[in-house]
């Protein structure tokens, strides 16, 4: 055993019985064993198989007397606030001024601090009120894990889809394990269980349809730059003239889902109607703007692509995303690699990129249908 490990203690938060305490997670040896056994009132907990004391700044402090010069004090999940500065503000104006009354500014100051997406902010303080006027009359910091058992099963029987559990998950935890630094709150939740659903796909004359009948410029641009590129709509407004690289012919999607950076292709034909849209429109700062220079709007978005599938008299609700879906299955029926796909996409894992294995015509076609090969006569 390193000798790093043998002396390092790591402090947490923990909450027992509606009381705050510091969890402390060591390796046990005849040092440690005596230095935490000193501290006044110490007790273990099997379940989060940690030593605890109460929670207070003097005990805090005699930790640190007590470890110093002898073993290393962790608190990097204990210390979890900083300070904010106006370089963190990732969310609009327009989303901060509408936050709901009841969400407590800590609550919010943390989801700014860790830059959320804007739309997962609107997301997380919506269901987080919800959870707060459920229980009104109880302080939100005193609720057990028992009333939020109780609150998710009302759910569970208001006919709530599992996504919206699986949100009302997320924005609970997030108060409890980020805000309140308490990671023990969660342990016994479980979340419902995903449904492993295949997504929708349109044909390459589908896609066709929609550009060749889409004729506002912006609108043209907007549809074929999704589909050929299989961007997300957060990733296209965020898009800006910069991101275009005509030279290599790629496109640098910056910030998106997971927080990273990536580069997709670009196709002549739609850069082609770029340069045609950048003369008429000469927009600013993002590739795509709305009235008064101000950002496109992701409900834009959505209503274009809806409109264009309209006139392409295609029958299923056609959104964004299924773009992007195509885009995927149709590289992949091409001879695309699977890891390329998944490199263009921004999947973190292949195993996410393998679903389009089941929609790609041509993983399908050296199948003998069973029934052709039995007589029916």
């Amino acid at each position: 055993m390193e000798a790093s490990k043998l002396y390092k203690i790591t402090l947490k938060h923990l909450m027992l019985k509606g009381e705050k305490k510091i969890g402390m997670q060591f390796y046990p040896n005849k040092v440690m064993n005596a230095l935490v056994r000193s501290l006044p009132y110490v007790k273990f907990n099997k379940q989060f198989n940690m030593a605890y004391i109460t929670n207070t700044k003097e005990n805090l402090d005699l930790i640190f007397n007590v470890f110093r010069g002898v073993a290393w004090v962790d608190g990097k999940y204990f210390f979890l606030n900083k300070t904010l500065n106006n370089n963190n503000l990732a969310i609009s104006k327009k989303t901060i001024q509408n936050i709901p009354t009841e969400i407590p500014a800590k609550y919010l100051d943390k989801l700014i601090l860790k830059k959320y997406a804007d739309n997962t902010v609107k997301v997380y303080c919506s269901m987080f009120k919800q959870y707060i006027r459920y229980y009104i009359d109880k302080p939100i910091d005193e609720l057990t894990e028992l009333e939020i058992r109780a609150y998710l099963k009302h759910l569970v029987l208001a006919g709530k889809s599992d996504s919206y559990l699986g949100q009302m998950v997320n924005a609970i935890k997030f108060y409890y394990e980020i805000v309140l630094g308490m990671p023990n709150r969660f342990y016994e939740i479980e979340r419902p269980q995903k449904r492993e659903r295949l997504p929708k796909v349109l044909s390459k004359a589908d896609v066709v349809a929609m550009i060749k009948g889409t004729q506002n410029l912006k609108h043209k641009c907007i549809i074929g730059l999704i589909y050929s590129a299989g961007l997300r709509r957060s990733e296209l407004l965020a898009l800006t003239i910069g991101d275009i690289d005509s030279k290599r012919m790629t496109i640098r999607v910056v910030d998106s889902k997971g927080r990273k950076d990536r580069i997709t292709t670009l196709s002549n034909t739609i850069l082609q109607l770029l340069r045609l849209y950048y003369k008429d429109y000469n927009p600013n700062d993002f590739l795509f703007e709305g009235q008064k220079g101000f950002q496109y709007t992701g409900a834009s978005i959505l209503k274009v692509v809806d409109q264009a599938a309209k006139r392409a008299n295609i029958a299923q609700k056609v959104t964004p995303h299924m773009l992007r879906h195509s885009f995927a299955t149709h590289l992949l029926e091409d001879g695309t690699d699977l890891r390329k796909i998944q490199n263009l996409l921004g999947h973190s894992s292949l195993k996410t990129t393998e679903v389009y294995t089941h929609l790609a015509i041509n993983y399908q076609v050296d199948i003998n249908n069973p029934l052709d090969s039995l007589s029916l006569d």
